[in-house]
């Protein structure tokens, strides 16, 4: 894969990996901080719709996602294995209202688990990019590369705000 191709995000969160693995595999607790509610649990193989709802764990990000507000957006599951990976699929940075991505290629987002000193490492790749339309690839590449950076921070605050 190419630079072009993939964004990696990594972290080392300060949460056991059972926490963390509920923060990202649990639909309701994933949505809570990434700013979004889904239509069902994440299931391998389920195919669901989410909405942006602006995040409560960030004020600041919150406020970024407001203008996005209500916006759906559909999510495959991929992969569940218990404790290490959950995989989904999405149409990436699918926010232009009335636009139909349903005949773009989708970009695989992964969440790799591995106990660390210090807590959980979280590895977050999303690939596929340079399947994505000319005309939305560089757009849809750098609003993702941002949104991942600040999803990381909305993670880790979930983390220590969460009991």
């Amino acid at each position: 894969m190419s630079d072009t191709d993939r964004i990696v995000k990594q972290a080392v969160l300060k949460a056991s990996l059972e926490r963390v693995w509920q923060a990202i595999s649990d639909s309701k607790r994933f949505g809570t901080w990434f700013g979004a509610e889904f239509d069902g649990p994440f299931v391998a193989g389920a195919r669901l719709t989410g909405r942006i709802v602006p995040t409560a764990v960030d004020p600041e990000i919150g406020r970024m996602q407001a203008p996005y507000a209500g916006t759906p957006f559909e999510i495959s599951i991929e992969r569940i294995e218990p404790m290490r990976v959950f995989a989904l699929r999405w149409h990436p940075n699918a926010v232009e209202p009335g636009k139909d991505y349903s005949e773009e290629p989708t970009t695989l987002v992964v969440f790799e688990l591995e106990e660390t000193e210090g807590g959980t490492r979280l590895t977050l790749t999303e690939s596929g990019y340079d399947k994505i339309p000319l005309a939305r690839r560089a757009e849809a590449f750098e609003s993702n590369e941002q949104g991942w950076e600040m999803q990381m921070t909305l993670i880790a605050k979930y983390l220590a705000q969460a009991s």
